[in-house]
């Protein structure tokens, strides 16, 4: 099926949680990450016959307003994965976290981003104050030198949480894994635009805040409503610092925490019933809950970075693969 579900990890989390040993293939589309329309990209091309798998009621109702139908919530990956990581328990633990992590608005292999990232680096400095900032860039600006330069001049740490896979091939699988230790690691989780990180970072407890240039894609597609339509569905989220229980109800409902299916349901409706289990069980990942934060996981350069010709040779790839 659609190599989309593998991206972020997200096939990953979803074998793990239900004990299996290896990633099969899930047999529907799942949503891949927040957006204002239906959940998924804009053009993606639905095989008759398969359900669209989308992480909360809110997103369904959009998503049947869309024309869209064969529609299962499921509930999104990260909401298993703080499952896994024994959310509950690391929070009642009262975690020490400090300073800021920073989501600027990313574009992707086909869309680039336009707006300045030195302004938006001074609007950062001057909401956040003299507190350690973390800035990560999604692999598409981490390769640009001169972006990773704009925020490391004024000493910010910049990093990213990997590359999001394409086609099944170097997807990494840790990336939500990647995430959630960055995020657990600092009180403020903030961006310019509305996207899943915010909604990550609410579900853990971080206060989060929105403000600075929103930045736009090249070409941005009209059916997402930009920006505006964004402020119309979510306008107190639009505010450099955003009430917490406010912030964390509407991470619930956008990201389905309330909505997660048992191992045994998430097997059946993904069509893994005859998939091999893992020969040891599950890993106890709620004993793993501290997930090494005092060490510093930031990453440097990526080891494998796309190349312009290697994005031509997947394109083409896609457009011949029969699923």
């Amino acid at each position: 099926m659609h190599h989309a579900n593998h991206w972020y990890g997200h096939a990953n989390v979803m074998s793990r949680y239900t004990g299996l040993a290896g990633i099969p293939r899930i047999w529907g589309y799942l949503q891949h990450g927040w957006n204002s329309h239906d959940g998924f990209a804009v053009g993606t091309a639905f095989a008759p016959g398969f359900p669209k798998f989308v992480w909360s009621e809110s997103v369904a109702r959009r998503a049947w307003a869309a024309g869209l139908r064969n529609i299962a919530v499921v509930g999104s990956p990260w909401s298993y994965l703080l499952r896994l990581y024994g959310q509950d328990e690391w929070e009642a633990s009262k975690p020490r976290r400090e300073g800021t992590i920073v989501y600027p608005f990313h574009g992707w292999e086909q869309q680039n981003v336009v707006g300045s990232h030195a302004d938006y680096v001074k609007e950062i400095r001057a909401v956040e104050g003299d507190v350690p900032i973390t800035v990560c860039l999604y692999w598409n600006e981490y390769k640009d030198a001169s972006v990773r330069r704009a925020y490391e001049s004024d000493g910010f740490r910049v990093i990213t949480h990997g590359y999001r896979g394409h086609m099944w091939r170097d997807t990494d699988q840790e990336f939500l894994d990647n995430q959630l230790r960055e995020i657990r690691g600092h009180r403020r989780v903030v961006s310019n635009r509305m996207g899943s990180a915010l909604f990550y970072g609410a579900s853990t407890g971080a206060e989060v805040g929105i403000y600075g240039d929103p930045m736009v894609l090249e070409a941005e597609r009209a059916i997402l409503g930009g920006m505006q339509r964004q402020q119309r569905m979510f306008p107190l989220m639009h505010q450099p610092h955003v009430p917490i229980e406010m912030a964390r109800q509407w991470a619930r409902e956008e990201l389905g925490m309330d909505e997660l299916l048992s191992p045994a349901e998430i097997r059946k409706t993904f069509g893994w019933e005859h998939a091999q289990r893992a020969s040891g069980g599950e890993r106890n990942l709620v004993a793993e809950g501290a997930m090494g934060l005092a060490e510093d996981h930031g990453r440097g350069p990526l080891s494998r970075v796309p190349t312009d010709d290697k994005a031509a040779r997947d394109a083409a790839d896609e457009a011949s693969d029969p699923s």
